[in-house]
């Protein structure tokens, strides 16, 4: 018996192209939910990053601000002993020029010839000593009264 290929009725070629474009329509399906799926864990990694990123900065900022705080707080001690230096300057500065006046008038009166060294303008010169030759050290807890 000889097999003769039937011809195929159009109904039967619809069907098959019909289960073609559903068969490309699930994969596309398919294709298109692991693209959103892929999507979505792009997004959420890039959010964590983020969310790792914010909390490192938050990080950075409070020790910034606690390092301004603490040189805020050094600056302000600093300017304070300098105002008690310039008040004990401006007060030992009015001591010399007394000091001097009455070497001057002890000058004058025995007739003695001293060395009295000009009082350098301290506020525009202070690099100026008044007695160059000697080392003075001092500190400001000395004038402590």
């Amino acid at each position: 018996m000889s097999t003769k290929q039937q011809p195929t009725s159009p109904g039967s070629e619809m069907d098959q192209r019909h289960a073609g474009n559903d068969e490309r329509k699930r994969k596309r399906m398919i294709s298109n939910r692991e693209s959103a799926r892929r999507s979505r864990m792009r997004k959420q990694q890039h959010l964590d990053e983020m969310v790792g990123q914010v909390s490192q900065l938050q990080t950075e900022n409070s020790l910034l601000s606690q390092k301004i705080n603490n040189t805020t707080e050094l600056y302000l001690g600093v300017a304070s002993e300098n105002n008690v230096l310039r008040a004990q300057l401006a007060e030992l500065t009015d001591r010399l020029r007394s000091l001097n006046s009455v070497l001057e008038i002890v000058s004058d009166v025995s007739g003695l010839v001293l060395d009295i060294p000009d009082i350098p303008d301290t506020l525009l010169e202070p690099w100026q000593l008044p007695c160059p030759i000697h080392s003075i050290t001092a500190s400001a807890d000395m004038f402590q009264y």
